[in-house]
């Protein structure tokens, strides 16, 4: 199970990260090719700071990879951890659905 092979804490550097609307439209954009941080910053009505901080919070999610080439920093997107988000919320689905069958199994129980 994933979610017994991760810790809170990166479940939580995980999801924090793809919480904001910001940092999910970046990992879009490089997931589909990769960009400078410039090239990203150029893209949002927001300081080249505000880009960068977006940019490392997805970093410690590993989310993102950074790269230097020269003065700029260029952004990949890591598709393993996007897996591990989905397999993680494939666990919490199948945990749900479990707990429906078993819900639905007590009401037919009362019902006969």
């Amino acid at each position: 199970m994933v979610v017994s092979q991760l810790g809170d804490a990166e479940i939580d550097r995980i999801f924090h990260a793809l919480s904001d609307a910001t940092r999910r439209d970046i990992v879009t954009r490089v997931l589909r090719q990769e960009e400078s941080i410039s090239q990203l910053a150029r893209r949002y009505d927001m300081s080249f700071a505000a880009v960068q901080k977006h940019v490392a919070v997805l970093a410690q999610a590993a989310l993102v990879v950074k790269q230097r080439n020269g003065r700029e920093q260029l952004v990949h997107g890591n598709p393993e951890a996007l897996r591990t988000a989905a397999r993680l919320l494939g666990e919490y689905e199948r945990i749900w659905h479990h707990r429906v069958r078993n819900i639905q199994d007590i009401l037919s129980e009362e019902d006969e």
